[in-house]
């Protein structure tokens, strides 16, 4: 795991399983528009929470891209799961825009909601072909940013299931945070 602290805030990357972050208040889904089970992280997190989080889910859906809601854990090790639906690389524009609102507006509602700490996956980078060097430093940029402003976040972890992710992260920090 590699860390780096940001007025006050500890950001975190480290291999894992979305779905089982015991020591985290929250998790990020990355979500479809129907805010129901798929493939990837919102298979796992759904698959995990069970059944109970897709009824509290139906009610909030549809979401835009960018845009991100909250609801409760369920079955998860955690109080909350914020979705959050990616951008489509080549379709949905402008794409950089729509990723950094995916973690901005994550992060405003974990604010929202008193949350310490939060988990997030690889927002986009999977079946919706965002190139990933590119949504790393998004996604670390748009956080550096939020840490001005946080009151109650503390911990900001990416939780990244593969190796190759690990180390585009790990680079995107130390270019982020230390560049």
């Amino acid at each position: 795991m590699q860390l780096v602290t940001a007025n006050g805030v500890t950001v975190e990357i480290k291999r894992g399983d979305i779905a089982n972050q015991p020591d985290l208040d929250a998790v990020v889904n990355a979500a479809n528009a129907q805010l129901r089970t798929g493939g990837g992280v919102a298979g796992a997190i759904h698959r995990t929470a069970g059944p109970g989080l897709t009824e509290e889910t139906r009610p909030l859906a549809p979401i835009k891209p960018g845009e991100a809601v909250i609801t409760g854990g369920h079955n998860l090790p955690n109080d909350y799961v914020i979705h959050t639906l990616g951008p489509v690389y080549g379709k949905d524009k402008p794409e950089n825009e729509l990723l950094a609102s995916c973690y901005r507006n994550s992060v405003d509602r974990a604010e929202e909601n008193e949350i310490e700490s939060l988990g997030f996956p690889a927002i986009s980078t999977g079946a919706f072909g965002y190139p990933a060097e590119e949504a790393a430093h998004i996604a670390l940029e748009t956080v550096k940013e939020k840490t001005n402003s946080l009151e109650y976040l503390k911990t900001i972890r990416f939780v990244l299931f593969g190796q190759q992710s690990y180390d585009v992260h790990e680079e995107a920090m130390s270019d982020v945070f230390d560049g």
